[in-house]
């Protein structure tokens, strides 16, 4: 999927709401427990009564991982399950993958070649050498990680380097890289004061916002200062959204959750 492409889907949905389907099975419906794969079922179900409402889903690989191979299974028919019957949905592989060289590509491979997700989060520790084999792949985005919104990014992202702030100095240089076009940052709504010098740094780059809801974060702040000219934005919601309720109805009240969400985005939008 392009950026154009993502774009649209904002403006005709009124939403740049992303959905983190991060599934836990100690949280979930319990009648859900019987079923065969009760993570695929609870993903389909959320999907099936909030795609409208959204542009993304953001499932976060550790959550499947932890499951061992049934847990792989079900993020497989997940990613299957929204690419052929919610084709305009973006989808992002939140796997904060970074290492060197071939291993790199061999992540990119995993996600954008089998998986077939649209994008995949990656931690830029490594440097350039580590980013640039994901952003050899074409119509596929690469989110890096640039801001966090936890307590522990102070201990290294905030930091000064030569009078600058180290993720400063990732941002930068991020964008000399190969096929950096392909860019897009994660950026925590926690640190909302950030985004006007983050803007002035990546001024027409896709952020993708978690820490809205379940994290505090606040949403009109976050487009106060993150927003621009193309929207530019995806706000991630997971818990707030997806453990609205462990009954029965949980599907439709993670729709209620996503609803509340989309009409705000909807007012900002104008």
């Amino acid at each position: 999927m392009t950026t154009e492409q993502l774009t649209n889907e904002i403006r005709k949905k009124k939403s740049f709401l992303c959905i983190g389907l991060d599934v836990d099975l100690n949280k979930i419906p319990a009648h859900l427990l019987d079923l065969e794969d009760p993570i695929f079922e609870f993903n389909k179900a959320i999907i099936d009564a909030t795609h409208h409402l959204c542009v993304a889903y953001k499932p976060n690989t550790a959550f499947y991982e932890a499951y061992g191979l049934k847990g792989w299974k079900a993020l497989e028919k997940t990613i299957n399950y929204l690419n052929t019957k919610y084709p305009e949905i973006f989808t992002i592989a939140d796997a904060k993958r970074g290492d060197i060289g071939n291993t790199s590509t061999m992540y990119a491979k995993a996600f954008f070649e089998d998986l077939a997700f649209d994008s995949v989060t990656v931690a830029p520790y490594m440097g350039k050498d580590s980013v640039e084999p994901f952003l050899a792949f074409d119509n596929k985005h690469t989110i890096m990680l640039a801001l966090t919104s936890n307590t522990g990014a102070f201990d290294f992202q905030t930091q000064n380097i030569d009078d600058k702030a180290l993720y400063k100095h990732v941002l930068e240089i991020s964008k000399c890289w190969e096929n950096s076009e392909s860019l897009m940052y994660v950026v925590g709504a926690t640190k909302a004061e950030y985004f006007k010098e983050i803007r002035a740094i990546v001024p027409d780059s896709f952020l993708l916002v978690p820490g809205v809801g379940a994290q505090g974060g606040n949403l009109q702040d976050v487009c106060k200062y993150g927003m621009n000219n193309q929207v530019g934005l995806l706000i991630n919601s997971s818990r707030g959204i997806i453990y609205a309720s462990n009954g029965t109805d949980f599907a439709a009240e993670a729709a209620a959750k996503a609803l509340d969400l989309q009409q705000e985005m909807e007012t900002i939008l104008g």
